[in-house]
């Protein structure tokens, strides 16, 4: 009997020690930390509110997000370029209706606030490839970046790519689990450019947070649908809008605006998450 007793004691040994590193494993979204990737004013909010607002100045945000997820980091937009952090006066634009940047923190030294390297972050995405939110991509350059082939094929200036052809990609066509899981998805919200695209992140407590991109770019524009003047597609943007709402719907989720000053001023910035 004494024999049989260790024979099962050695057992449960065994498969103790085999389950031990699957419960001690964590599945989906762990947190999740909102950068501040850029401040701006902008001369002329007309352009994002057509027939209204002529002449109007208005503040601009610009902001990051860093997801963790398992032992993995994947950033959401990469913001102004760092360099624009030296500029006293900040980045002016050609048209003084645009806006004006300035870089207060530098995205790297809020990475490394986090305990983060750049090497660190193996993946990527980003909403669309206007310059204030891919200003530091070749700052990851071993990290697979997730685009729309829509945005990827969409010819920049003077005919050039818009990211470096070395750079590992992942050529998107509609929507993506980025994970596996359904904790992270790309969703392919076209309009304000040809492959825009948004971010749906499930959170184990506040629940799920869509991350707009320039879907919308702050919060009366949402509430009366209104379409930038600037945006490539009309009818692609209002398609955005109601898919959007409709995600937010399903899934209970928070809409969080990327360049909406009033809402960001209330939300907490890294090194504080949300999870």
């Amino acid at each position: 009997m004494r024999r049989i007793g260790l024979a099962f004691s050695a057992i449960a040994l065994v498969l103790g020690a085999a389950a031990a590193p699957a419960q001690s494993q964590k599945s989906g979204v762990e947190k999740l930390y909102i950068l501040n990737c850029g401040e701006g004013t902008a001369g002329d909010i007309s352009r994002w509110t057509p027939g209204l607002n002529e002449g109007k100045s208005m503040d601009f945000v610009d902001t990051c997000y860093l997801i963790r997820h398992g032992q993995d980091w994947f950033l959401w937009d990469t913001g102004i370029a760092d360099a624009v952090a030296a500029m006293p006066n900040g980045l002016a634009p050609a048209d003084p209706k645009a806006v004006t940047w300035r870089r207060p923190k530098t995205l790297q030294a809020q990475l490394g606030q986090i305990g983060v390297k750049p090497a660190d972050i193996k993946m990527m995405g980003v909403s669309h490839t206007h310059p204030d939110h891919i200003g530091n991509v070749e700052m990851f350059p071993q990290a697979m970046l997730y685009v729309q082939k829509a945005e990827y094929d969409w010819p920049g200036a003077n005919n050039e790519p818009r990211f470096k052809p070395s750079h590992p990609v992942e050529l998107l066509v509609g929507d993506k689990y980025v994970f596996g899981d359904g904790s992270v998805t790309i969703l392919s919200t076209p309009g304000h450019t040809p492959g825009h695209q948004s971010l749906l992140v499930k959170l184990p407590k506040i629940g799920a947070v869509l991350l707009s991109g320039d879907a919308v770019h702050f919060k009366d524009n949402w509430d009366n649908r209104r379409v930038p003047s600037m945006n490539v597609n009309k009818d692609q943007s209002s398609a955005s809008m109601q898919k959007i709402a409709d995600t937010l719907g399903k899934e209970k989720a928070q809409l969080w605006i990327n360049h909406d000053k009033a809402q960001r001023d209330g939300q907490k910035l890294a090194p504080e998450f949300y999870d």
